[in-house]
């Protein structure tokens, strides 16, 4: 080998630096080919799939945010309801409430006015039997008056009979 000096500045082999540079070529390329590409492959696949799974994730929290959404006023409008029956059955109570009171009002008049009208005919009949009584008194003092039985006897069995119808009518009032 025979070299010119002049031709090769600071003793630079070119041939050795083309090898060199050659073998860094097929080096990177049979890199690129081999690692780069399959792990940059790889990554963009595990980027797409965790891209994807974080798309599905916000898809899922949205469906899970309006299902939230709609239940929540299915359960207001449902208690709207239960506030709207309740409301309807007191009115309904009270209205039976009212109507109960006003029958056992009725009742407690009908039982009164009968209670008066059988207590106004004992009074009555107590009078009738009283003035009969009377009467029979007086016939009797005076048949024996007319009979010459003495004044004062008849007076007291007089007195006597009137006390006795006096207390039989006490008892009734």
């Amino acid at each position: 080998m025979l070299y010119s000096i002049a031709a090769v500045p600071l003793n630079i082999d070119w041939q050795q630096i083309l090898l060199h540079l050659l073998n860094f070529v097929i080096l990177f390329a049979g890199l690129y080919l081999l690692l780069y590409k399959p792990v940059k492959a790889f990554m963009k696949k595990r980027q797409d799939h965790y891209a994807e799974m974080q798309k599905n994730a916000e898809e899922q929290n949205a469906a899970a945010d309006r299902a939230r959404s709609e239940y929540e006023g299915k359960l207001a409008a449902v208690d709207r309801e239960i506030e709207e029956k309740r409301a309807a059955a007191k009115k309904e109570l009270d209205g039976y409430e009212q109507m109960r009171k006003n029958a056992a009002e009725e009742e407690a008049e009908a039982i009164l006015n009968e209670a008066k009208k059988k207590a106004a005919e004992e009074k009555r009949h107590a009078l009738r039997s009283a003035r009969r009584e009377i009467s029979a008194l007086v016939s009797n003092a005076t048949e024996k008056l007319v009979l010459k039985e003495t004044a004062q006897e008849a007076y007291d069995q007089f007195l006597a009979a009137a006390d006795k119808a006096k207390r039989s009518e006490e008892p009734r009032q």
